[in-house]
């Protein structure tokens, strides 16, 4: 998942509406350092799932969302049945570090046609790019629609690019989650 502008009040009210079993879930939200970890401290309290700060050597779990640290590019690396979580800072891509694109791009090639891409709310374009590699890679992608974001911005930069398979208001984001991970 990825986000910005608006992303945070629209990562709660996304994540809140999942519930186990899910796979894991990994979020580039752009936010500052600190603020990343308090944030995913907020979101622990309020979902059924785990969720933290990523942290570099993490293995991903399933029930658990590992949030982006704010000054560090999150990738996965490894297999499908053991992912493991890279953080490391880097220079800012379209932008941004973390950026959504350099998560989305390290999803594509590992997890191909096993992921779930999804864009929400946010200013610019990054994403874009990497969305439209996991939809290459064969993966699903949902991206959030015009009326029920802060910012159109990110999301349109997909669906212009052909990334987006279905745009979708926040409030169906979830269940279209659950079904495709029932699949």
């Amino acid at each position: 998942i990825g986000a910005s502008t608006g992303g945070t009040e629209a990562l709660a009210a996304l994540l809140r509406n999942l519930h186990p079993p899910m796979p894991p879930i990994v979020v580039v939200q752009h936010i500052p350092p600190m603020f990343s970890r308090l944030f995913a401290q907020r979101l622990e309290t309020e979902c059924s799932l785990t969720v933290k700060e990523a942290e570099h050597g993490d293995i991903a779990r399933a029930d658990h969302v590992y949030i982006a640290p704010g000054d560090k590019h999150m990738r996965v690396r490894g297999t499908m049945s053991a992912l493991h979580l890279d953080c490391i800072a880097g220079e800012r891509v379209n932008g941004h570090c973390p950026s959504v694109d350099v998560l989305f791009f390290s999803v594509a090639a590992v997890a191909g046609k096993a992921a779930l891409g999804v864009i929400l709310t946010g200013m610019g374009a990054d994403g874009a790019k990497g969305l439209l590699a996991m939809r290459q890679a064969g993966a699903e992608t949902l991206g959030q629609d015009e009326r029920s974001c802060v910012v159109y911005g990110m999301p349109r930069a997909a669906w212009e690019l052909g990334a987006v398979q279905r745009q979708l208001p926040l409030q169906a984001m979830a269940g279209a989650i659950t079904t495709i991970v029932n699949r």
